[in-house]
């Protein structure tokens, strides 16, 4: 099954005078639960992909579909409830709100959903266990490290069960060790729960950790990797040599 179908989509910022075309006609497809990578140069258009995939920016040309609904176009109060039932976020500064302890950053998305306070907590209970934060949930994000905030941030992008999550730069701000932590969480999540991820990230071992790496050049695919059968440790040596000939994914 497709969860996300992007056909022919072009992204253009300036004017006729001075026009730089970032997205240059990309056609991609998610299907669910998978794990998608996207890497790329300094410049390449991944930050300006996931940003018009996940409804952040929007399209020049062309239409992107979750669960096969068109949101291009869509009227702001109409995106907003789109986003709301369809759409998680995971981003490289974390975006929890300080005033709130890890719980109710976890709960915001359902407190905008008619739910009872009973399944929301069950929900919390689940998500916040399986990502290792349910001990810290009376804790605010100042009295917590790097990786637990993230983690509460993926938490909270998981608990409304979205048809996809984006995430940007997870393990941007994070040490290697809350990276990986971080990293084996998410991508337990994915085969626990069937989750739909697409990650922009320039790390390869990150990258990985995916079933899927789509590598973007000069606004265009370049190429793409699938995991299959093979171990992490194979995959990732095949991501640094698409990376080689590529010349080297900074930023």
């Amino acid at each position: 099954m497709v969860i996300l179908e992007a056909d022919k989509i072009h992204k253009i910022y300036g004017n006729k005078f001075n026009r730089q075309e970032v997205l240059k006609g990309i056609d991609l497809q998610v299907g669910k639960g998978e794990f998608v990578g996207i890497m790329g140069p300094s410049g390449s258009g991944k930050t300006t992909l996931l940003n018009v995939l996940s409804s952040i920016d929007t399209l020049s040309e062309g239409s992107i579909k979750i669960e096969g609904k068109q949101f291009t176009g869509m009227k702001e109060k109409d995106l907003a409830e789109f986003r709301k039932n369809h759409l998680g976020f995971i981003f490289q500064e974390y975006n929890l709100l300080d005033t709130l302890t890890v719980k109710e950053n976890v709960l915001l998305p359902l407190s905008i959903k008619k739910i009872s306070k009973t399944a929301a907590l069950e929900k919390f209970k689940q998500v916040a266990g399986e990502l290792g934060i349910y001990e810290l949930a009376d804790k605010y994000p100042s009295e917590i490290s790097g990786g637990q905030k993230q983690r509460t941030s993926a938490a909270r992008a998981f608990v409304h069960e979205p048809s996809i999550i984006f995430a940007d730069e997870p393990t941007g701000a994070l040490d290697s060790k809350s990276a990986s932590d971080l990293l084996h969480k998410l991508s337990s999540m994915n085969e626990k729960h069937a989750s739909t991820i697409v990650m922009v990230t320039h790390d390869p071992v990150a990258a990985s950790y995916c079933s899927r790496v789509v590598f973007i050049r000069d606004g265009q695919i370049y190429t793409q990797l699938h995991k299959g059968e093979e171990s992490r440790q194979s995959f990732l040596s095949d991501i640094m040599k698409t990376q080689g000939v590529l010349g080297g994914v900074q930023g």
